[in-house]
């Protein structure tokens, strides 16, 4: 092991001498050894090759640090390359070791990449995907390394239809293989544009003509579509791309197969927005607003016909969406903010109508309308959210505030309706939220009630606060003077100071249960 140690440490004695005769290292710095011994025990752990290859990454961090304050550019293959290849020595004795630890073959190829070795990175991927082929994820970035790192396309190709033998009905594999041809086809036709502009011979230039007539990508796209089922891969990132050349296959085939996905209705209506405009009218902001409105007018004509085909809760979720959407959007022209508004309400009505306006969107809809004091409509809504979604927690509170602020006579009676259709075990927030308004505009003994009816609660959750809130009520209106009932006071305090205990249990501190002890002393008294 000692003649294995002392070899390796003179080979590397030219690196060494070059960093100290350079002046990037001083004497005292080259002679950091002890980590080659701990490689050649009989029993090796995986934490010291780490320790190892973090000592030597260290080293060529601190070398590039120095050569840039030195400004000193030379001899790059006589010190850094030796201990980059040393580097990729130690990753391999490793990775030959715990084969099964994929984030030990990341690393290294995040090493290769940071440190230029591009061509090594293919090595490592070739290994490691022939120990971990059952894994698509690293197919997919063994086939984008080739592309990015070393702009090959054939070698992404062929790793992608390598990847599609082992996981022929992948989703993910496909969408990326598909996105791949995607966007070496466009690159290359813009390459040929740019050329054919510079007037330069294309005599030298290779051009598939399947690849730039989009050939090759129809061949992948109907081969995954025939594989996988649903309009979600068909749209895959398409909308961002915009090839003109391939969306009328992927338009027909969408309209002609897939009308019963909301997805596709979706997609098709928003393909509107990307429409050209009107020429000298966008040379002013009303008509702009204008143009952008007529487009949206498109894409809504467009979700008419998909409600119509397809009356569900999913597809007027994507209207509501799109219609709240662009009336989030900011624009100075009051026309077109009116118009968004408007368009929104309508939708919003309708899919309530329909009862397929899901639960989130009741909140949208009462905040436009609180906005534009609107007050007979928001509470019109509120009343309709609760009859929907009776069982809902968030919406029977979200439709008693806002009862509330317009100052509902109802609001009462509400309080019990609610809790007589909500699940007691989830009550606390509405019991919380009764006692608030109670304080607020009910008399003493009707906010006393209240709290009874808590205090009887089979929920220990809503009894305990129920208690605890009622002590606290009673003090700040008047302590035990003006409580009817003094020995249910003091029962009532007996219990919550049993359940509550004297230290913290999760929902009291102790310095407040203290605190509180001795104001109930100073009551009780």
């Amino acid at each position: 092991m000692a003649e294995i140690v002392q070899q390796r440490i003179e080979d590397r004695i030219p690196e060494l001498e070059q960093l100290e005769r350079v002046g990037l290292f001083t004497k005292k710095e080259v002679k950091a050894t002890a980590l080659e011994y701990k490689l050649h025990r009989l029993i090796v752990n995986k934490e010291d090759f780490i320790a190892y290859i973090q000592y030597e990454i260290n080293i060529l961090e601190l070398i590039k640090k120095r050569r840039a304050v030195s400004v000193y550019k030379f001899k790059r293959e006589e010190i850094e390359f030796p201990i980059i290849q040393r580097i990729n020595s130690i990753f391999k004795r490793a990775t030959n070791k715990w084969k099964d630890d994929v984030q030990l073959w990341l690393s290294h190829v995040a090493f290769c990449k940071k440190w230029g070795t591009k061509g090594q990175i293919s090595k490592v991927f070739s290994t490691m995907l022939a120990i971990h082929p059952d894994k698509p994820a690293l197919w997919i970035m063994a086939a984008k390394s080739e592309l990015e790192d070393r702009d090959s396309s054939e070698s992404a190709r062929h790793l992608f239809l390598r990847a599609l033998r082992f996981h022929p009905n992948n989703k993910k594999v496909y969408q990326e293989y598909f996105r791949m041809e995607l966007l070496h086809c466009e690159k290359l036709r813009k390459q040929k544009q740019e050329l054919e502009r510079a007037a330069m011979d294309l005599g030298e230039y290779e051009f598939s003509p399947e690849i730039l007539s989009g050939k090759l990508v129809e061949v992948v796209y109907r081969d995954a579509t025939g594989k996988i089922k649903g309009s979600k891969f068909r749209l895959c990132d398409i909308n961002k791309l915009l090839f003109d050349i391939f969306y009328p296959l992927i338009f027909l085939n969408l309209q002609t197969n897939y009308t019963e996905d909301s997805v596709t209705w979706d997609f098709m209506a928003k393909r509107e927005l990307d429409a050209p405009g009107a020429g000298e009218e966008l040379q002013s902001a009303k008509g702009r607003a204008s143009d952008i409105n007529r487009r949206e007018e498109r894409c809504c004509q467009v979700y008419e016909e998909g409600v119509k085909s397809l009356n569900t809760e999913s597809m007027w979720t994507c209207y509501v969406a799109f219609c709240l959407e662009r009336q989030k959007r900011k624009t100075n022209v009051q026309e077109l903010k009116e118009q968004r508004q408007e368009r929104l309400l309508g939708v919003l009505h309708r899919a309530h109508d329909g009862s397929l306006l899901k639960e989130d969107y009741y909140k949208n809809w009462l905040q436009i309308l609180l906005s534009s004091g609107d007050a007979e409509g928001a509470a019109s809504v509120a009343m309709a959210a609760t009859q929907r979604y009776s069982q809902s927690v968030s919406v029977w509170s979200l439709s008693l505030q806002t009862l509330i602020q317009l100052g509902s006579a109802d609001v009462g009676k509400l309080f019990q309706d609610a809790l007589t259709h909500v699940d007691p075990k989830e009550s606390l927030p509405l019991w919380q939220l009764q006692v608030q308004w109670s304080v607020a505009n009910q008399s003493p003994e009707e906010t006393e009630a209240v709290f009874k009816r808590g205090l009887l609660s089979a929920v220990p959750a809503v009894a305990m606060e129920m208690k605890a809130a009622y002590l606290d009520w009673s003090h700040t209106t008047g302590g035990y003077k003006k409580t009817p009932k003094m020995n249910n006071l003091r029962d009532y305090y007996e219990r919550a100071l049993q359940e509550f205990g004297s230290s913290d249990d999760g929902e009291r501190s102790s310095s407040a249960l203290k605190e509180q002890d001795s104001d109930r002393e100073l009551v009780l008294a």
